[in-house]
């Protein structure tokens, strides 16, 4: 294992861009004077502690928004031994610094806030033990800590170390853990192979006060190899020196809390239940917020009967002792692979008269979770409803499921005949015909099995929401939440397993007839089924393969396909909601829809909004073609208050870690991560021209 760090100090590495004169608007501007505000700093992945991704500053608004300009770039392709196209990070500016996890061994870099000029490089070569990681690429990003003196850098590596980096100089902080390294595989209460267990972690360690907060993350997918993998417990760390202070089981063990929440001791055995999601925490309070995925498997709850906590629950634990102090499980026994997804979001509401510490919790099913944070109860009532069972042999169903009677579901739930494709009388036929070879119903229909003429359960929302790891961001002001979510529905059909070499589940994933494959290693939560979607169709059958669910090419369900929706706390009501993305290329230029005006449908992806002063900024998902035959996406900004939109910047990739931005030395700049497709990662900083 080589351990390097490189401080170079290169000239010419980003070009600085200023025009005046006409803006992208294509309107006259003036220059635009430096702002007196003084510098501002961007400490967590999320802006601070409560994970609210929103900034004051107000430079860049409505009025010049579409007149951006790239103040500089950084490309990460020299990051690794090959390009990375999944690049999550959001840096974190402190001192006029940025610093960012990149590329696809997960070097960690320091970087000139002003001019996109690299300060140092940290890299770790883990060798097999990197090359057999759930979790590989760059991941999110990286958490900072200082007592006022010292300054550092915290990351967690491909395989699963914790680093502390000095801050100033990239070089490892020798008094923490072993010359800056924390093996987080050991001291574990589990042994496990050090090169080849399945654990590791994408996100950042979440740092409050002086201790370090790591959860941990497994293979993603749903098709497990083995129901005994990797427990995912959660710990924190002393930040000066890297010695255990705690440990959270969330799997319990004997004697502890939730225990008796497994049949038939099935705990005993089951892993994974890791928390792979961004954490939040109130330091006032004393707690870190813990959201929590499923034991083993995503899809068959087959080895974990019962309500199997801390299973799709969010975790409020003691900062200092790891102690829980309450949870609540939004999912009861899930087999629907809703992981609580990102981390929550912490807002101090008006409710009855009084101002409520509260948190609101994003989630795949598009539910926004609102709870006291202090003690775990639901802000508005959240009631148990009946919910149907499924037909798998020896699976175990929870009769009822919670539901929030506010805020209301902000992205469709479920699949009727009224949510299918219907841009004309013909598509809308096909639809219908494709759905009666699936199960369909309300949210929490169950998988079923697969055989022919009935492949499985259309889910909707799919395997990866409604809303992913980016989560949402919050405005103190008005107290509006702000959420990306996506209509993209997955079918989840369940077939008799006769490969043990795959998996040691008896049923599995799959589509009746084929042959269940093994999950991958995967950069992020990228869900399940797409080895399914890509095997042709059985012999002589028409229409699309089973689980393809398209007609004629296009989305079965009707738009949007990506939304942004505004909840109003201060009533639990949706404020508005807007489809997010330009129209797909293939639903714009389909011959069935030549002539035919089709409003803005939005794209799918995993995104992330900013909330600032006066604006909700986002970038898009996927690629689109502009009018010119120019490939891309867009930086949009929308009016935070009516969701009208404001202006857009091109981008020659779509957004792909979760802006932020911060005031330097007068000017304001909106720095977001971009890749996918053939383009490949890069981080991008806007700033407005002509400025003196």
């Amino acid at each position: 294992m080589v351990d390097v760090t490189r401080r170079i100090l290169l000239s010419g590495t980003a070009a600085s861009v200023a025009m005046v004169g006409m803006g992208k608007s294509g309107r006259a501007f003036a220059a635009t004077p430096r702002s007196n505000q003084p510098d501002t700093e961007w400490r967590y992945y999320a802006a601070d502690q409560a994970n609210t991704r929103y900034s004051p500053l107000e430079q860049i608004n409505a009025a010049n928004f579409g007149d951006l300009e790239v103040a500089w770039s950084f490309k990460t392709d020299v990051l690794g031994a090959r390009k990375e196209y999944q690049f999550e990070s959001t840096p974190l500016l402190i001192k006029g610094r940025l610093f960012t996890t990149a590329g696809s061994r997960r070097d960690c870099v320091a970087i000139d806030a002003a001019t996109g000029e690299l300060l140092w490089m940290h890299r770790m070569d883990e060798g097999l033990r990197a090359e057999n990681a759930p979790r590989q690429l760059s991941g999110h990003g990286v958490s900072y800590w200082t007592d006022g003196t010292k300054e550092r850098i915290l990351y967690v590596t491909i395989g699963y170390q914790l680093i502390a980096l000095d801050a100033a100089t990239g070089i490892p902080d020798p008094a923490f853990g072993n010359n800056g390294i924390v093996d987080l595989k050991q001291d574990f209460d589990q042994t496990i192979d050090l090169v080849n267990s399945d654990v590791g972690l994408h996100s950042t360690p979440l740092v409050v006060r002086d201790v370090v907060v790591v959860g941990a993350a497994h293979t993603a997918g749903d098709v497990p190899a083995t129901r005994k993998n990797v427990k995912g417990y959660v710990r924190g760390f002393d930040v000066r020196t890297g010695k255990r202070k705690w440990i959270f089981h969330t799997i319990p063990r004997k004697g502890e809390f939730g225990y008796d929440t497994w049949l038939d001791g099935d705990a005993e055995i089951a892993g994974n239940c890791g928390a792979w999601a961004q954490m939040s925490a109130d330091e006032e309070l004393g707690l870190v917020y813990i959201p929590v995925e499923l034991p083993t498997g995503d899809e068959m709850g087959l080895f974990r009967r019962g309500d199997a906590l801390f299973g799709e629950s969010l975790v409020a634990v003691d900062l200092e002792t790891g102690v829980r102090k309450w949870h609540y499980q939004f999912v009861h026994h899930g087999l629907w692979d809703r992981d609580v997804p990102c981390a929550p979001i912490l807002c101090d509401i008006p409710v009855h008269g009084k101002i409520v510490k509260a948190l609101a919790q994003p989630t795949k099913q598009a539910f926004l979770y609102v709870l006291d944070r202090a003690t775990g109860k639901p802000i508005w009532p959240i009631v148990e409803r009946k919910v149907p069972a499924g037909d798998v042999p020896g699976e175990w169903y929870s009769p009822t499921q919670p539901v929030p009677t506010k805020p209301p579901a902000y992205d469709s739930q479920g699949v009727t005949i009224d949510d299918l494709i219907d841009f004309t009388p013909e598509l809308r036929a096909q639809a219908v015909e494709l759905i009666k070879n699936y199960r369909i119903g309300p949210l929490f229909t169950p998988p079923t099995l697969s055989k022919p003429g009935s492949w499985g359960t259309i889910n909707n929302p799919g395997v990866q929401g409604g809303t992913n790891w980016p989560g949402g961001c919050y405005d103190p002001d008005t107290h509006m939440v702000y959420v990306y979510s996506k209509t993209q529905p997955s079918v989840m059909g369940i077939i008799a397993n006769s490969d043990p070499k795959v998996s040691d589940y008896p049923y599995v994933h799959g589509i009746d007839g084929r042959k269940p494959r093994a999950q991958t290693a995967m950069g992020s939560e990228t869900g399940g089924g797409a080895a399914l979607r890509r095997l042709p169709p059985p012999s002589g059958a028409k229409g699309p393969p089973p689980g393809v669910l398209a007609v004629q090419g296009l989305p079965l369900l009707k738009p949007p396909y990506g939304r942004i929706t505004a909840i109003d706390l201060t009533k639990g009501d949706l404020a508005w909601q807007i489809a997010h993305g330009e129209t797909p290329d293939n639903v714009r230029n389909h011959p069935l829809l030549k002539g035919k005006k089709i409003p803005r449908t939005g794209r799918p992806g995993n995104l992330g909004p900013l909330c600032t002063k006066t604006l909700v900024i986002c970038g898009e998902a996927g690629f689109y073609t502009n009018e010119y035959g120019v490939r891309g996406a867009m930086l949009r900004a929308y009016d935070k208050a009516t969701g009208e939109e404001k202006g857009a910047v091109y981008m020659p990739a779509p957004q792909s870690g979760s802006p932020m931005t911060y005031m330097l030395k007068g000017r304001q700049y909106i720095v977001v991560a971009i890749g996918g497709g053939n383009y490949s990662a890069e981080l991008v900083a806007f700033r407005l021209p002509g400025m003196a």
